[in-house]
């Protein structure tokens, strides 16, 4: 915890004036979004991609490389200045992958899904990290949002940029689960409308089309955040290759973030699932409701309709056509018996 503490006081130190962070970037080739060498903290210069190789192996430097969809010729010409793995390359050059880390000697190779809000809809993308001694080469794939920003941040505390390569993959980690939260409060909004409609009325056709997009939103969110756990949990032990003991916590931070996310997401399709349900059985409830009091006034209304069948018959020798004041004993037997078959569903709360 204290390691933590120390370097988040590092993050607040401001880089010095007229360091290299300020710097205008040079133009880079397409699918290269940024590409520089930092060395105990302070940015040094930018660089091309065929110099990445002789400054990743100079001492206390570290080059931090940004790519945006790179075409294959691209991707070999990382590899042969970072001597990475083929299969991690033929990754990396296909998107759609699973959330994951893998080790390959020192180097490792790391996946993780992205999601951010994009005209009331939610976006996904993917990135792809490449990290070992030296260097750090993130891939962009989709709506990924743009890592300057976390750039942008570290190069203004290079005290704790001085960490190299592990503190960068932390935060590009961090700001990859920091995107998940104003995604969850905005399905938040919904569900809570939702719900509030629920208790209100029944739902109608478009409330459930409604409530099974946001289910199927928050799976695909859910399948993009839940590997990412696991992923980030490796990070808190230190068998990794090249990991820094000192920013241990601040891994177990992004963890714990990202299990936050999880059990938001959780708890929201526990919710949606409880709304459908309500809204069924409210529905079933309306409907047995409506059905009671059918059948009440069908029983209401078969004393008179038997009563009359049965005075309706052709017959001649009934005893009760002489009697002279039958017409209005009939009447006031059905009126009895309706007033009282009336009086007995009302109790019983049918009508």
């Amino acid at each position: 915890m204290a390691d933590l503490e120390r370097l988040k006081d590092l993050e607040s130190v401001p880089a010095r004036e007229g360091s290299a962070s300020a710097s205008p970037r040079s133009e880079q080739r397409p699918g290269v979004v940024a590409a520089a060498v930092y060395e105990r903290g302070q940015r040094i210069r930018d660089i091309r991609i065929e110099e990445a190789g002789e400054w990743r192996n100079r001492e206390n430097a570290v080059v931090w490389i940004g790519l945006h969809e790179p075409d294959e010729m691209l991707l070999h010409q990382i590899q042969a200045e970072f001597n990475l793995h083929p299969l991690a390359i033929e990754d990396a050059a296909q998107p759609h992958q699973r959330p994951k880390l893998e080790i390959y000697g020192e180097a490792m190779f790391i996946v993780a899904r992205t999601a951010h809000m994009k005209d009331d809809e939610i976006v996904f993308g993917e990135t792809h990290l490449f990290v070992g001694r030296g260097y750090v080469v993130s891939v962009r794939h989709g709506e990924s949002s743009s890592y300057l920003a976390v750039r942008q941040r570290c190069e203004a505390t290079p005290a704790a940029l001085a960490h190299g390569e592990n503190y960068i993959l932390y935060s590009i980690l961090d700001f990859i689960v920091d995107n998940y939260m104003p995604v969850i409060e905005v399905v938040q909004e919904e569900v809570e409308k939702l719900e509030d409609l629920v208790l209100r009325e029944q739902l109608g056709k478009s409330d459930i089309e409604r409530l099974y997009l946001l289910r199927r939103k928050l799976l695909r969110l859910r399948n993009a955040v839940v590997p990412l756990v696991d992923v980030c949990r490796r990070y808190e032990h230190i068998d990794l290759p090249g990991m820094d003991p000192t920013l241990q916590s601040l891994f177990r931070d992004v963890t714990d973030h990202v299990r936050r996310v999880q059990e938001d997401i959780d708890a929201l399709r526990e919710v949606l699932a409880f709304a459908f349900e309500a809204s069924v059985m409210i529905g079933q409830t309306e409907q047995t409701a409506i059905a009671r009091k059918l059948a009440a006034w069908a029983a209401i209304l078969a004393v008179p309709t038997a009563i009359a069948g049965i005075y309706g018959m052709n017959f001649s020798d009934m005893p009760e056509l002489k009697f002279q004041y039958g017409y209005f004993v009939v009447l006031g037997v059905i009126a009895v018996l309706c007033l009282g078959l009336f009086g007995f569903f009302r109790r019983r709360k049918w009508l």
